[in-house]
């Protein structure tokens, strides 16, 4: 039977299923630009110091047929332990508590050939030994790519709707994780600055709703390089002050020695054929407090200690899961762009992108169904959802000639 959706814009006291557009505005310039210069100069210095700080010394390297390296680097060394609250922390290899129904295995089959398998490019020249994790090297085209130099790994925006000014001093739930199975596609994406992502947000407010704390991941495809879809995590403390992708600052502790945050995976899904998924599963240990996160049943890849966040150290206020484009407006027009599979939700299975197992953890520590959930599809002519019971279709192909 389904769950009551509820009504009126009490979302935070429920789970939002989220669809929504993301605008970037284009900037350009005009000018002459000499290479020697000295502010040149001290920009390839920056980036210098900045590589040099985000690659920690390896143990091995592994070259990937896509272009990555990988760097195997000591566990107790990686880039979390240069966080000032992490500097004695104590790396937890294992939870100390899984919720009741970790494993569940009950779906609604949206696509009964679904295949939740991941495995990555670098995998064919060799893996991490034991006692290292997995680090995709950043290199000196990432940080040129990036907005500046200091912000690389930062995001700009915070892309959460934001719309719940009238929840100040209502009741809110409370959450201590989410499942979350997401179809994975390798979408066409338009221009450079443009990306478009898969993702589940795990939030917190303070008591004004303003501020939040975020725990996100997904998979996401933005165009350079290998046009190849990549894992992703994020988090973020007080409204986006602090926080950053992957291990691109510290923060984040990892402890698979298998995947690596950022790097491109496979298999893809085939339109009309093969669908592939990866489960994302997110709780909090009750005993210390961390938040773990663990794709498949097989990836336990680390967590974020508590410590690093204020309205999050004790429990969630809201669980979002979505798609996200960014649009650069290019001639004023709308981008091309594809979210999911580049195809509307109405078309279904094989053909639509989807979310399926969704699940919430409660004030029980139990996965649960959402219930009181809310939509929020921003451009429905460009891109759509429709839903079920614990799973949606959505998706869409950017501009058509019903989206300008």
């Amino acid at each position: 039977m389904a769950p009551p959706w509820g009504s009126g814009r009490r979302w935070m006291r429920g789970v939002k299923l989220t669809l929504f557009l993301f605008f970037l505005i284009p900037m350009s310039s005009v000018g002459m630009r000499n290479t020697n210069t000295i502010f040149d100069k001290k920009k390839k210095l920056e980036i210098q110091q900045q590589l040099k700080r985000l690659n920690k010394p390896a143990l091995k390297t592994i070259k990937s047929p896509d272009g990555d390296i990988i760097d195997c680097v000591d566990i107790k060394k990686q880039p979390a332990f240069d966080h000032p609250l992490l500097k004695n922390h104590t790396i937890q290899m294992r939870p100390s508590f899984y919720p009741e129904g970790l494993f569940f295995k009950e779906s609604h089959n949206v696509s009964s050939n679904s295949k939740p398998k991941i495995t990555q490019p670098w995998h064919l020249n060799g893996r991490c030994p034991e006692g290292t994790i997995p680090i995709r090297r950043t290199k000196e085209e990432d940080l040129l790519r990036a907005s500046s130099v200091a912000n690389y790994g930062r995001q700009k925006y915070n892309s959460i709707p934001n719309d719940d000014n009238d929840l100040v001093n209502q009741e809110r739930d409370a959450f201590y994780g989410m499942n979350a199975e997401i179809n994975v596609w390798n979408p066409l994406v338009q221009e450079q600055n443009e990306f478009s992502l898969a993702q589940f947000w795990l939030a917190a407010a303070d008591n004004n709703g303003v501020n939040r704390d975020t725990i996100e991941a997904g998979v996401y495809y933005e165009l350079h390089q290998d046009y190849r879809t990549r894992l992703f995590t994020f988090w973020t403390n007080n409204g986006y002050q602090s926080g950053c992708y992957n291990l691109q600052c510290p923060g984040f502790v990892q402890t698979d020695n298998r995947l690596a945050l950022g790097a491109s995976f496979e298999p893809y899904s085939d339109y009309g054929g093969d669908q592939s998924s990866v489960n994302f599963f997110v709780f909090k240990d009750n005993v210390y407090g961390h938040w773990w996160l663990q794709l498949g049943d097989n990836f336990l890849m680390g967590y974020w200690p508590s410590s690093l966040f204020s309205n999050l150290a004790n429990s969630a206020t809201s669980v979002t899961w979505g798609g996200e484009v960014t649009n650069g407006q290019i001639g004023g027009l709308h981008t091309t762009t594809q979210m999911g599979s580049g195809h509307f939700a109405e078309e279904g299975p094989s053909r639509a992108s989807f979310f399926q197992n969704l699940k919430v953890i409660d004030h029980e520590l139990v996965l649960r169904g959402p219930r009181n959930n809310r939509e929020i599809v921003t451009h429905p002519n460009c891109y759509n959802l429709l839903r079920g019971d614990d799973y949606f279709y959505y998706g869409g192909p950017g501009r058509s000639p019903i989206c300008p």
